[in-house]
């Protein structure tokens, strides 16, 4: 079940679910927007000669602003906003329309599991011709949160749990790739 701006509200108010910061008009009819922060991971892309699941990613890390996201490239952002999920909600993460519109694509798998806690690392696409500019504090997606039926029997508690600022890849730690 989606829920409503009054039951997020309701949720905020007991401390079942944090944001912080959080202002009251980020909350919408059935979400809540999320800002962007300053803090931006960039693909150190200039001496590999591919990418793979068990090597770490190098990045480049920026703290500014104001970036100007090139036509056709890809970086790591983070929201301003730290989240603090109980085990009997989770979230999707949607791009807000009128951004959509313009050509960024926002994603961060589209998914925040129960029992998270952090910062949501984003990951910007632009998919138009001309660059463009991004400003932190700017709101740049939505938190669609779901109440699960039941508790999860096992809460997140992965390789992002308390992340702060833009997070790069580590699905070098995965399971697949221990011998």
């Amino acid at each position: 079940m989606i829920l409503s701006d009054i039951k997020i509200r309701k949720l905020l108010e007991k401390g079942e679910l944090k944001v912080d910061p959080l202002d009251e008009s980020q909350i919408q009819p059935a979400s809540i927007d999320l800002r962007l922060g300053k803090h931006f991971l960039k693909l150190k892309d200039n001496n590999i000669t591919h990418l793979d699941f068990e090597t770490p990613p190098e990045y480049i890390s920026l703290e500014m602003d104001q970036l100007i996201l090139h036509p056709h490239s890809f970086i790591l952002a983070t929201t301003v906003e730290y989240l603090v999920f109980p085990d009997n909600l989770t979230a999707f993460v949607e791009g807000r329309s009128s951004i959509g519109r313009m050509g960024l694509f926002i994603q961060n798998a589209g998914w925040v599991d129960p029992g998270f806690e952090g910062e949501i690392t984003l990951e910007l696409y632009n998919a138009n011709n001309v660059p463009i500019c991004l400003k932190s504090g700017r709101r740049i997606c939505q938190l669609v949160l779901a109440q699960m039926d039941q508790s999860a029997g096992n809460p997140y508690n992965g390789k992002y749990q308390k992340q702060r600022s833009a997070t790069g890849s580590r699905v070098y730690l995965d399971s697949e790739n221990k011998s």
